[in-house]
């Protein structure tokens, strides 16, 4: 094997390989030979079939396997003798085409490939005596708790009958029937049977429950609305439509009670039991959100003190998932690609950018981690696995039998493991100072970079 180093670009290194016809023929000879000690071939005795004939049955499909393994047996050594370190899998070129294959596949000539390296770059980490962040951190409070009872109340909603003739408000309950038409003609999916709908709810099309208010159990009413500009079904969307509707009943809600039967309604001993079960929700989310923004400010602070050649490979790739979620958004909103107040081009230098900034903070962290020597635990991975499968009610098996057999969706998962890791290392590196804030300030959305 003759190896020549033929260029040397930032974190692209390209070599030019030759593996020669005599060191093929040789490798397949070697393999031809085992074939022969165990080949039960019709008209010769076990293992006596001439390698001659052998390789007129088998010799091209032996010597793909030998061309394949010659390859990767390069390239791994091309790695090694250069000490590379791979960003993505190496490109193979093959300038003497399909011909030049052809001959080697028939051990009568010389096969020579082209091969590129991306390789990571050389990221110097440094200490991080000189980041202080701020947390934000918020208490739970008594009316966080009775809010949260309260929203627990209302989805345990119980409804009773009204009166005969009684008049529908806000708020209650009505069971209907209705037909939905475009120009005096049904749609498809819009008719309906024995549905419930609480007005003022806005499940509803915008419109479509005010005009519920005042009716009485068995009163027909005819309800106009328009659909939303951005409706999920695209062949109703901005439309102006009509609605049939039959009033079947009505019935008004119950008072919620923050009691001892609302507990029991969710499986707890006491209302207390249910209060101190609520409290630890409340106090994970918290610790969740405050979590969330350290851990954002901190990759600001990594993202503005690292600056180094990103591989290009990588870039793309990320820049591909990211706008290609971008695309399916956009179509699924009937909204253009293009951003408000930006063309589509701007748009695709932000959705880059942000592809860059993902690049460049995943290599720091995963440079962090290895000096660190941090790891993701088998019990770690396990408890993710397990936590995935529940997201699947009845496919739990299927779900852990993918992911235990498929090494890329495996590492997938690890992966947001591994960087919750780094950043737990970092932070204790790090000057963090609390800051009391409201329960508004720690959950308000900020935007995304």
């Amino acid at each position: 094997m003759q190896v020549t180093q033929t260029s040397s670009q930032g974190l692209k290194q390209e070599f030019k390989v030759v593996l020669p016809a005599a060191d093929l023929a040789a490798k397949l000879g070697a393999q031809l030979a085992e074939v022969q000690a165990k080949a039960q071939i019709k008209g010769f005795r076990p293992g006596k079939a001439p390698i001659g004939h052998l390789k007129k049955l088998y010799g091209k499909s032996i010597m793909g396997d030998v061309l394949q393994e010659a390859v990767n047996e390069a390239n791994r050594k091309i790695v090694e003798d250069h000490q590379l370190r791979i960003a993505v899998e190496p490109k193979l070129d093959f300038p003497g085409g399909q011909e030049e294959v052809e001959r080697a596949l028939e051990a009568e000539g010389d096969l020579s490939f082209v091969v590129t390296f991306e390789t990571l770059p050389t990221i110097e980490i440094g200490s991080f005596d000189d980041i202080s962040l701020e947390r934000p951190v918020a208490q739970v409070s008594d009316e966080d708790i009775e809010k949260a009872l309260k929203s627990l109340a209302e989805r345990a909603q119980e409804f009773e009958a009204r009166e005969e003739g009684a008049k529908a408000e806000k708020g209650d309950k009505l069971t209907i029937d209705f037909t939905g038409k475009l120009d005096g003609v049904p749609f498809e999916g819009g008719t309906g049977g024995d549905v419930d709908i609480v007005l003022g709810s806005a499940t509803f099309i915008p419109g479509f429950e005010e005009q519920l208010e005042g009716a009485a159990a068995g009163e027909q009413r005819l309800v106009k609305v328009k659909f939303p500009e951005d409706y999920s079904a695209k062949h109703l969307a901005g439309k102006d439509a009509e609605f049939d509707v039959t009033v079947k009943s009505v019935a008004a809600p119950k008072a919620l009670g923050l009691d001892e039967e609302l507990a029991k309604k969710y499986g707890f001993e006491s209302l207390e039991a249910m209060q101190t079960a609520v409290r630890g929700n409340l106090e994970a989310d918290f610790d969740k959100a405050s979590r969330d923004k350290m851990k954002r400010a901190l990759l600001d602070a990594l993202d503005g003190r690292y600056s180094f050649e990103l591989p290009e490979t990588l870039v793309e790739h990320e820049f591909n998932n990211i706008w290609g979620q971008h695309e399916q958004e956009s179509k699924r909103a009937g909204r253009p690609l293009a951003e408000e107040g930006k063309t589509e081009e701007e748009t695709r230098a932000e959705f880059r950018k942000i592809a860059e900034r993902r690049v460049r903070l995943g290599l720091v962290l995963a440079e962090i981690g290895q000096n660190a020597g941090v790891k993701v635990e088998d019990k770690d991975l396990t408890e993710a696995l397990v936590e995935r499968a529940r997201m699947f009610p009845g496919q739990e098996k299927q779900v852990w039998d993918f992911y235990r057999n498929n090494e890329q969706a495996l590492a997938q998962l690890r992966a947001p493991i591994y960087e919750e890791r780094v950043v737990d290392h970092i932070a204790k590196l790090i000057k963090i100072t609390d800051k009391t804030v409201t329960r508004d300030e720690l959950f308000a959305e900020e935007e995304e970079a």
